[in-house]
């Protein structure tokens, strides 16, 4: 079981965007509605379900007037949390949190995000993956959003260039390959011994 998480830093969503999303998530067996409740769930401050309809969910996503916590199903019985959260500057993180999850079903979540990441037309700043969980989401903050440098042990990062390179910098041991679209992907280097 993994404990760790998916930080998706890019520019603002609109509510097409998202349903964009959710139709790219579906893809990788990660559904937005849950299959016997018919409603997406969003959880209120105090952790209890309140259920909505997509459309109503991406409105709420699309104003970027608060962060909202709601869930991703891969089935009736297994969700993956995802906080949402629009930082100033026309920007947003998503974070989704693989703890619970079996290694086949991180792989899935962490496919559903790439893929997004990569087809959605709002440009993706960054994407970490720490799928052991140890480092803290806002510690990427400072390099997906601003200048400075972050944590030095992610899975994998797919980023806009000028991020990837002082990722690399910070943490050689990482081996960058090109993605496409001014984006690189960050991967451990293996040592072949």
């Amino acid at each position: 079981m993994a404990d760790g998480f998916i930080q998706w830093y890019r520019e603002d969503v609109t509510t097409a965007v998202f349903a964009e999303q959710a139709e790219i998530f579906s893809e990788f067996g990660l559904k937005l509605i849950h299959p016997n409740r018919n409603a997406a769930v969003v959880l209120d401050i105090e952790g209890d379900d309140v259920l909505m309809s997509q459309e109503e969910l991406g409105v709420l996503i699309g104003q970027r007037i608060a962060s909202l916590t709601f869930n991703w199903w891969l089935t009736a019985d297994t969700n993956v949390i995802d906080t949402y959260e629009a930082v100033p500057v026309g920007r947003e993180t998503q974070t989704l949190w693989l703890d619970g999850l079996y290694f086949d079903e991180v792989q899935r979540v962490e496919s559903a995000v790439m893929a997004a990441a990569t087809r959605l037309p709002v440009p993706t700043r960054a994407v970490i993956v720490d799928r052991r969980g140890i480092s803290d989401p806002d510690a990427w903050d400072s390099v997906a959003l601003h200048d400075g440098t972050g944590p030095l042990l992610p899975d994998k990062v797919l980023a806009l260039d000028p991020i990837a390179e002082r990722i690399q910098r910070a943490a050689p041991g990482l081996r960058k390959e090109d993605a496409g679209a001014g984006l690189s992907l960050l991967v451990p280097r293996h040592d072949p011994a």
